[in-house]
């Protein structure tokens, strides 16, 4: 256990005995245990397999390496809004804070310093964890019994409540706050914030699972609507995918953890606000992959290849490729693309080259379109570089040309496709199919128009899917394309 001052009290302390205040769930919406042994795994996977041989040698052990390894980034860190601004308030009064954690004391250090409030550490120091009843025996030697107010949140902290003259009791269900009132007298309450069905949806990105819906355009394309097997396999490689999109989606977030803190939007998602404990989205991880493989064996080995092939390169976008320049964009068009292929692979049909083509150009710009809005985003906050991305800000203009590009360079193999023998033989008037090409250099050029305009605040396709103006344009390019299925003429 280390102690140590790092600040002095105000000279006319009030009356009142220090409180002291726990670390991980109370003061902040996370543990640094969890933090950074996601850290250390996401930097040094090999690292990582370290971790079970250290907890051999205890906790504090376990705690300490990591501390050694990875870094924190105190003022990204999900703290309690209300529970801080009281502690603020105490501090302003002359009251003596003390932070008391079992935490390491190199990273209870760097937090303490941060808040500015605390005139003293208590933490574990490689050897003692300093945790419950170790907690309770270190405060009364300090302080003596009754001779403190302790800020807990935990069945850990029951212990040191029962030494203490007050409890404060952070986020805690009625049964643990039933038991710190049996073992002390409660003071001060901050009720929990339920993460609710919300935050299980959103941790799930549920949202995102509208981009499985390219899986449906080989059956659309090929105009084989009438065929249930393939309706049939398409819904359970619907499913199949979702989940391993969920799957890969919380594996990202759990990764991305300071990213996504230092994003306007993205800090309020369930691990970076703190609304999801990460233990739960470890746990999950290979649940959803499982399912998700269970169910496509029973699609089909074609399309559980394309599915293996979608997980190892999304899990390589979500751990290196995303920042890498340009090969992140590039990584994500074939993400998009490969939904099309694996849905060809579901319905058990062949992918037209032009198909392919039209795809990979199309959801690349698409993938521009993403990378601009966010460069619009962190330039918009001040920033030059964009944390956990191999861009400058700067580069936003040249990205925009690079997505235009390859927009409009979809839209001349879709013209050059609308030409070729293959759309004689499938549309009644090819002539009246050629109207599609106007929708699509509408389409792109409109989301492109948004993107400038700083109003692309979704992935792009899950963007389309709710924008009313993306709706229409798909709704005319539909109608198009059945007039000429069916032989109208202009």
């Amino acid at each position: 256990m280390h102690s140590s001052s790092i600040a002095e009290p105000p000279p006319d302390l009030a009356p009142l005995p220090p409180l002291v205040v726990d670390l991980d769930g109370t003061l902040i919406r996370t543990d640094m245990l969890h933090e950074s042994a996601l850290r250390l795994f996401r930097d040094d996977p090999l690292g990582a397999l370290c971790i079970p041989f250290w907890l051999r040698r205890g906790k504090a052990a376990l705690k300490r390496q990591l501390a050694l390894r990875t870094q924190v980034d105190a003022a990204s860190l999900p703290y309690h809004g209300d529970l801080l601004q009281w502690l603020q308030e105490q501090h302003r009064n002359g009251r003596q804070l003390i932070l008391c954690t079992a935490s390491d004391q190199s990273l209870a250090h760097t937090i303490a310093a941060h808040c500015g409030f605390f005139s003293e550490v208590m933490a574990s120091d490689g050897q003692v964890n300093l945790a419950g009843r170790r907690k309770a025996q270190a405060l009364v030697q300090r302080f003596g019994r009754g001779g403190f107010d302790y800020v807990g949140n935990s069945q850990a902290d029951i212990a040191v409540w029962s030494e203490a003259r007050c409890a404060i009791v952070v986020g805690a269900s009625e049964a643990l706050l039933a038991r710190a009132r049996e073992c002390s007298t409660v003071s001060q309450v901050f009720p929990p914030e339920k993460a609710g069905v919300s935050a299980w949806r959103r941790m799930l990105r549920m949202h995102q699972w509208l981009k499985n819906a390219l899986l449906f355009i080989p059956l659309l394309a090929a105009h084989q609507l009438a065929d249930g097997q393939a309706w049939l396999n398409l819904l359970l490689a619907f499913a199949s995918f979702s989940l391993c999109a969920s799957s890969v989606y919380i594996a990202n977030d759990l990764m991305d953890l300071e990213s996504d803190r230092q994003h306007p939007r993205k800090r309020s998602r369930p691990f970076a606000s703190g609304a999801m404990p990460a233990p739960i989205g470890v746990a999950l991880v290979p649940v959803l992959a499982l399912a998700s493989l269970l169910l496509a064996g029973v699609v089909g080995t074609a399309f559980t290849a394309w599915l293996g092939v979608y997980f190892v390169l999304t899990w390589a976008y979500s751990w290196r490729l995303k920042r890498v320049v340009l090969v992140d964009c590039l990584t994500l068009a074939v993400l998009y693309t490969l939904r099309v292929v694996a849905g060809a692979a579901a319905a058990g049909m062949d992918l037209s080259f032009w198909l392919l083509a039209f795809s990979g150009f199309l959801f690349l710009s698409l993938a521009f379109v993403k990378r601009y809005a966010e460069l619009q985003v962190q330039q918009a906050a001040g920033k030059d570089k964009v944390h956990g991305r191999g861009y400058f800000t700067s580069d936003a203009p040249l990205v925009q040309a690079l997505g235009i590009g390859a927009g409009y360079t979809a839209v001349v193999v879709m013209a050059l496709y609308l030409n070729s023998d293959a759309v004689v033989r499938m549309y009644r008037n090819p002539e009246m199919v050629w109207a599609a090409v106007p929708v699509m250099v509408y389409w792109i050029s409109w989301m492109w128009l948004r993107a400038f305009r700083g109003e692309m605040h979704d992935d792009p396709l899950v963007f389309a899917f709710k924008d009313r103006a993306s709706l229409a344009a798909g709704l005319v390019f539909a109608t198009v394309l059945l007039m000429g299925s069916l032989g109208v003429r202009w």
